[in-house]
């Protein structure tokens, strides 16, 4: 382990690695977007839902690999908001969501913001080595949701 002031000392642990890091992106995106009363976990779902259209609980659950339980929560606060739409499927028991109107004026006004974050990160690392951590990021969920690589 490193104690340098300004360096991050190594995890052993990938998981706890990657946590960290993933609270650390999250601190960064919810600055940005705190003025206009949005979290990233909640832009996140937005996002989700624009670029998924309507899915069920369960399907959104999957694609970003959220418990049901924090899912569920999260989607109760975005519902009060009137972010999304929530239908029943053709069973009954199944929930399909999309975006409302004011979920998606509500992604479009904190698109800038986000994609300013990005921009600032993506100039850090450079494109090439911007688009092989998306890659590898990519290929950790896969190996750990028991996919292969």
């Amino acid at each position: 382990m490193t104690n340098a002031k300004n360096q991050v000392p190594e995890l052993p642990c990938m998981c706890a690695s990657f946590r960290r890091t993933a609270r650390a992106l999250t601190q960064v995106y919810d600055e940005a977007l705190r003025s206009l009363g949005l979290r990233t976990t909640q832009f996140t779902i937005l996002q989700a839902l624009s670029l998924a259209g309507e899915v069920s609980q369960g399907q959104l659950g999957e694609i970003l690999a959220l418990d049901s339980t924090t899912l569920t929560r999260t989607l109760a606060i975005m519902r009060r908001r009137k972010w999304i739409e929530t239908r029943r499927g053709s069973d009954g028991r199944e929930r399909l969501l999309s975006l409302s109107e004011a979920g998606r004026a509500q992604l479009d006004r904190a698109s800038p913001s986000w994609q300013g974050v990005q921009d600032r990160l993506q100039s850090q690392f450079g494109d090439e080595r911007w688009g092989e951590l998306f890659q590898q990021n990519r290929e950790m969920t896969a190996a750990a949701k028991g996919g292969s690589l």
